[in-house]
C-alpha cells in the first residue's frame, strides 16, 4: 500500500511495474542473429552428414528443407521482435527491465536492495561491441539481467548504480 507522501508502509519510495524506456544496443539483432545462425548452422552440419551416411531417402531431404525454413524464418523474425521486447531502465529508487520473445518478463529491482553489479563480454560480445550487466538482489527470484548494451552505456550503467547503491540507506539483503 502506498501512502499519501509516495512512500510504502515501510517508508521506501513507491515503485510501480511499468515498461522500461531504455533500449539494448543497435547491434544487438545482428548479434542475436549470429549467436542463433551458428545454432542452425550446427543442426544443419549433423542432418547433412546423416544425409551423406546413410542412403538417402525423402523423410531427408524433407528435414533439411523444413530445417532451412525454420532457420530462416527464426533468424528473420527473432532477432527484430527480441529488439522491440528488450527494455530497461535506471531510475531513482530501482531498475526496471523487460525482456523476452513468448514468454515476456518485467521486472524491478529496488535499488535500495542490490548487492552486486557485474558485467559479461564472450567472445561474440566483444566482437559487437556489446556488454551484459546483471544486478543482484536479495531477491528469491535471481538477478535482473541487461543484456546487449553498448560497452561505453554498460561501464556508465555499472558506475551510476554503483554510487547509486552506496548513497542509499537499505539492507540490501
Amino acid at each position: 500500500m502506498t501512502t499519501v507522501d509516495g512512500t510504502d508502509a515501510a517508508g521506501w519510495p513507491a515503485v510501480r511495474l511499468r515498461a522500461p524506456n531504455g533500449t539494448v544496443s543497435r547491434r544487438a539483432p545482428r548479434f542475436w542473429a549470429l549467436r542463433a545462425g551458428l545454432g542452425w548452422l550446427v543442426l544443419l552440419l549433423v542432418e547433412t552428414g546423416w544425409l551423406l551416411s546413410s542412403p538417402i531417402g525423402p523423410a531427408q531431404h524433407v528435414l533439411i528443407v523444413v530445417t532451412i525454413l525454420l532457420a530462416a524464418t527464426h533468424l528473420s523474425v527473432m532477432p527484430r521482435w527480441r529488439f522491440k521486447v528488450h527494455r530497461w531502465e535506471v531510475a531513482p529508487v530501482a531498475v526496471y527491465t523487460q525482456t523476452g520473445w513468448f514468454n515476456q518478463e518485467r521486472r524491478i529491482a529496488p535499488v535500495a536492495r542490490i548487492q552486486t553489479v557485474d558485467t559479461q563480454r564472450g567472445p561474440f560480445e566483444r566482437l559487437f561491441g556489446i556488454t551484459n550487466v546483471t544486478v543482484t538482489t536479495a531477491s528469491a527470484r535471481g538477478p535482473v539481467r541487461i543484456h546487449a548494451l553498448d560497452h561505453d552505456v554498460a561501464e556508465r550503467l555499472v558506475e551510476q548504480l554503483t554510487r547509486e547503491g552506496r548513497a542509499t540507506a537499505g539492507d540490501a539483503s
